[in-house]
């Protein structure tokens, strides 16, 4: 474990992604106690990444286009319907002074699947991981799930950050109406960036 390494996933974890904006809409538009949840679907959503980079699926992912070009499309209609839903004021990431209550798992479960069906997230770590192995074999699996685990603890830090600095607004931002209509708005217009980015993203 270099410092280079945490360095350098610190500021992947504090680049603003669909993880992070979907945390910061759920703790403005249902509290804390969601934002929880949200950080563990997107901190396990890491998990199916990982895996594939470690087994070389990611390898497999990125060399064959059908493949890649249908997790890249499902992940592009799950983003354009959650942008869908902050437009229309009813989805997930609408911010709203009485959210209706929902189950924790359900938060999860969206953060999981903004990180499975984006591809690549774990063409990223078969990138990032291997230049700071030590070289050895026979270690190499185990190296990269430790470095991966600890990339999985430094994203839900600054995740749980980001919640609750969104937390902390939450009450003065849902006293205005036109707060509340200019960040649904932007929530809607940053995931449509984000599933247009993905769509034009290449294996």
């Amino acid at each position: 474990m270099t410092l280079q390494f945490l360095l350098t996933s610190l500021v992947v974890c504090l680049i603003p992604g669909t993880g992070v904006v979907y945390t910061l809409a759920v703790a403005l538009g249902r509290g804390r106690g969601a934002a929880m949840w949200a950080v563990l679907g997107c901190t396990l959503g890491i998990v199916p990444a990982l895996l594939a980079a470690v087994l070389g699926l990611a390898a497999v992912l990125h060399a064959s286009a059908l493949a890649f070009a249908v997790v890249k499309w499902a992940g592009v209609a799950y983003l354009a319907w959650m942008a869908w839903g902050a437009l229309t004021g009813g989805g997930a990431l609408a911010v709203q002074p009485e959210a209706r209550a929902e189950a924790g798992w359900r938060i999860a479960w969206r953060g999981v699947l903004l990180n499975v069906l984006n591809p690549k997230l774990s063409v990223f770590f078969l990138a990032l991981l291997p230049p700071f192995l030590s070289g050895e074999p026979a270690t190499a699996t185990a190296e990269m799930l430790a470095l991966g685990g600890v990339f999985m603890g430094m994203t839900a830090a600054t995740f749980l950050v980001y919640a609750l600095f969104a937390d902390a607004l939450r009450g003065r931002l849902l006293a205005s109406e036109r707060a509340m209509a200019w960040l649904n708005r932007s929530f809607a217009a940053v995931f449509a960036l984000l599933a247009g980015r993905l769509a034009l993203a290449r294996a």
